[in-house]
């Protein structure tokens, strides 16, 4: 079955942005983004949505722990650590509440293998700081950012409980996002366009490209 796909203008019908706030982030994602997901993508997660609330559940959590690792790891980076302190907070309570939609909706929490995705981008980061660190933040934005987008479009079609949810995770995925961004710039002493505009070639290969299994970071399936 395939569903059709509505823009993101439609998305923000569903939400309460009587400011253009969360239009004027979603626009910005949009723009940062080499492309949109594919329909494809769309149908498989329609198609198997409890797989795609596991995965979410451990894509919460795996944020979560960058987050911490990257707190132990530069621990003089004060603005570093304050963002990323409330970053795994929230990714944490993300956690507890896909956990939550799981249990109720009777679906059995489980391992799964991880998408290609964060793997391949961090395969190009390079190995020592300053760069390793603007490397990981850049990363990082763009993970966020894909999230967001993702979230966005299939608001449309979620049942209502699924679609508040995901509505509600839109504004922090977006200041994850930049904060992320933020960070990289800081690192960078300046603009980070060239090295946003090396990984984020690499990040629409893995969302255009074919894959073997649907994740919620995966190309299309099938």
């Amino acid at each position: 079955m395939r569903y059709n796909r509505a823009p993101i203008g439609f998305t923000l019908l569903t939400m309460n942005d009587k400011t253009g706030t969360m239009a004027q982030a979603l626009q910005e994602i949009h723009d940062f983004l080499p492309c949109v997901t594919p329909q494809r993508w769309i149908d498989n997660a329609l198609a198997n949505q409890d797989l795609m609330l596991i995965d979410h559940a451990h894509c919460e959590k795996k944020a979560a722990s960058t987050a911490l690792s990257l707190m132990y790891r530069y621990v003089n980076n004060f603005d570093l650590l304050n963002k990323m302190s409330r970053l795994a907070r929230e990714e944490l309570r993300h956690f507890e509440q896909v956990l939550a939609i799981i249990t109720k909706r009777g679906v059995e929490y489980c391992h799964l293998t991880p998408a290609r995705y964060a793997a391949c981008l961090r395969a190009a980061v390079r190995i020592d700081d300053p760069g390793r660190l603007v490397d990981v933040m850049v990363v990082g934005a763009i993970i966020e950012a894909r999230s967001c987008e993702r979230f966005a479009a299939l608001v449309p079609f979620l049942d209502e409980e699924l679609a508040d949810f995901y509505s509600s995770l839109l504004k922090s995925e977006a200041r994850h996002y930049r904060d992320y961004l933020a960070l990289a710039e800081k690192a960078n002493g300046g603009p980070v366009a060239a090295r946003v505009e090396e990984f984020t070639a690499i990040e629409k290969q893995l969302i255009l490209e074919p894959d073997n299994e649907f994740r919620f970071h995966s190309g299309p399936v099938g």
